[in-house]
């Protein structure tokens, strides 16, 4: 009798995806930078202010913690969703620094108001805590990620959309008690108090913005046709879930983290870019297969000026890791790749790629249970180094034939094209493979 006009999945607006695919620092906020021209809207799906996204805006560097990376684009619209975890102080910060370059970004910024806040007492137990490890440190940031997480699924934390009402300092206070108590059975404690008053200060700024109900913003955008990327923080094998555990982040990173951190279908995601450097970085503790602990290591750190755009912490650098690769391109659906920073290796011969792991004398292409508690020697495969540098390459055709072997294998092993190489560090240093 009636006849209901619902999207067709298969024809109507999709989202797509864009993540890591190793432990961060893969070059994602340039990468969102040069794609959001294709795009509508831009939505951080998970993470908070222990992310680093570069950006080169005018000849200006910006390292955006928080907000989405199309923010420098005026047709663009940004969302934190809710899998986001917000420091109100460093997003007031940020957002200054940002309407300073482009002054209208209010205009095109907006907040889930289910995402997660960041509280004084959360960082406090942050340091505190990770104080107390001592040599068994998890390299965490320091920014109360990891405790306003558990507040998240202990079903304590804050959101945004809590600071319009009325009983607020109540909610707050009550929190603050909570946490208290779990700092009293440290011995080392920073000073949180002193940070207080610029929370509930940036708290009033925060409410000047664009709350919304996320996923019915987002659900509101697709029905009106708008073209929607979704930008991940960190990288894949820092998951909760399937990375190496417990050396991770606290929220999911890969493809899944889509759906719950932005509130839409599974049948909703379209084309999956995955990020990889074309060696491989590692920040904090953990474990990492082919770190180079020697010169060559020391070269390509200094090489690709690895220290964290968030701590400003050295990077442990090493060759790119193919088994590695090969499972986070497999846990998201990755279909189609893109490898940053390139060029670093223009002044390495040989190079040295991993394709599989020997453990305990048998040799594997799968990630074992614990990558951390075996000794792991992975088994490389060589390739010759290109006699020129391809910074200045304007074109695929351009890039010697020893790069382009280099990029084919890595094609073949992991089966996924390669759709974008970065080619240096300015914003239109990029290369389209098609």
């Amino acid at each position: 009798m009636f006849q209901l006009h619902l999207l067709d999945d298969k024809l109507g607006p999709m989202v797509d995806v864009l993540l890591g695919l190793q432990w961060g620092d893969e070059g994602k906020g340039k990468i969102v930078d040069y794609l959001a021209k294709g795009y509508d809207v831009i939505a951080r799906f998970q993470g908070g202010p222990n992310a680093g996204h570069t950006l080169y805006v005018d000849g200006k560097k910006v390292v955006l913690h928080t907000i989405p990376s199309g923010i420098f684009h005026n047709h663009c619209l940004n969302l934190i969703g809710n899998g986001v975890v917000i420091d109100p102080v460093i997003f007031d910060a940020e957002v200054n620094e940002v309407a300073s370059i482009v002054p209208d970004m209010r205009h095109r910024l907006f907040i889930s108001q289910k995402a997660h806040l960041i509280l004084p007492t959360h960082k406090a137990l942050d340091a505190a805590s990770e104080f107390s490890k001592g040599n068994s440190k998890i390299g965490s940031t320091l920014k109360g990620i990891g405790p306003a997480y558990m507040d998240k699924t202990g079903r304590n934390g804050l959101r945004v959309g809590d600071i319009f009402s009325h009983d607020f300092k109540a909610k707050y206070d009550a929190l603050k008690q909570k946490h208290l108590v779990l700092l009293a059975m440290h011995k080392h404690v920073p000073d949180w108090e002193q940070w207080e008053q610029l929370f509930f200060d940036a708290l009033e700024k925060m409410k000047s913005l664009q709350v919304v109900n996320g996923e019915y913003w987002l659900d509101d955008c697709l029905r009106n046709s708008k073209k929607v990327l979704a930008e991940g923080a960190q990288g894949s094998m820092l998951d909760v879930d399937f990375g190496t555990y417990p050396y991770v982040t606290s929220s999911s990173t890969v493809a899944a983290g889509v759906c719950s951190g932005l509130g839409i279908a599974p049948s909703k995601i379209g084309q999956v870019f995955g990020i990889t450097k074309a060696y491989c970085t590692r920040v904090g503790s953990g474990p990492f297969p082919t770190e180079l602990t020697d010169e060559t290591g020391e070269m390509l750190r200094k090489a690709g000026a690895e220290f964290g755009a968030t701590t400003g912490r050295p990077r442990r650098c090493g060759w790119m890791d193919l088994v590695a690769l090969k499972y986070a391109v497999m846990l998201s659906g990755v279909n189609k790749l893109i490898i940053t920073k390139a060029d670093i290796l223009d002044q390495f011969n040989p190079l040295y790629v991993a394709v599989a792991y020997k453990i305990d004398g048998k040799a594997t292409e799968e990630i074992p249970f614990d990558l951390d508690g075996q000794a792991v020697e992975p088994i490389y495969k060589t390739f010759d180094g290109w006699s020129k540098p391809i910074g200045s390459c304007k074109n695929i055709q351009e890039l010697p034939v020893a790069f382009q072997d280099y990029c084919k294998f890595v094609e073949g092993y992991l089966g996924v094209e390669i759709a974008y190489i970065s080619n240096g560090a300015d914003r239109e240093q990029i290369l389209g493979t098609k």
